[in-house]
């Protein structure tokens, strides 16, 4: 069956680093679209990027967070740079067919990791 499993999460402080890594299997991972989403306590899951073809991103996010993916390691990465901690929230990598900023539109969703950005 498809698993996604997300790693790499933790705590930073507020202008740190850190990447997260999202491994697929059990899927033909190099046809499909593979986003991020993040949801904080109390507020909907939130779009960070996806990449397909091309990539896209959250405006709350653009110029501080890199999306990419290898698809001889069934991959997914998000490089997040320049943390404040309204990035706090569990980090989700999802898989579907199409180039959504919609959650719904995705298929297969790992377990998250928690990202927590103190000040």
């Amino acid at each position: 069956q498809v698993q996604l499993v997300e790693s790499g999460g933790g705590l930073v402080q507020a202008g740190g680093s850190l990447r997260l890594s999202c491994a697929a299997s059990g899927l033909t991972f190099s046809s499909y679209v593979m986003g991020w989403f993040r949801q904080a306590p109390g507020k909907e899951r939130e779009f960070i990027a996806w990449s397909g073809g091309s990539t896209s991103y959250a405006d709350s996010v653009k110029g501080r967070f890199t999306i990419s993916r290898d698809n001889a390691k069934n991959t997914v990465y998000l490089q997040m740079n320049s943390l404040k901690p309204e990035d706090t929230a569990v980090y989700y990598c999802a898989a579907g067919q199409y180039y959504s900023r919609s959650y719904t539109r995705y298929d297969y969703w790992g377990q998250g990791t928690q990202v927590t950005v103190s000040s």
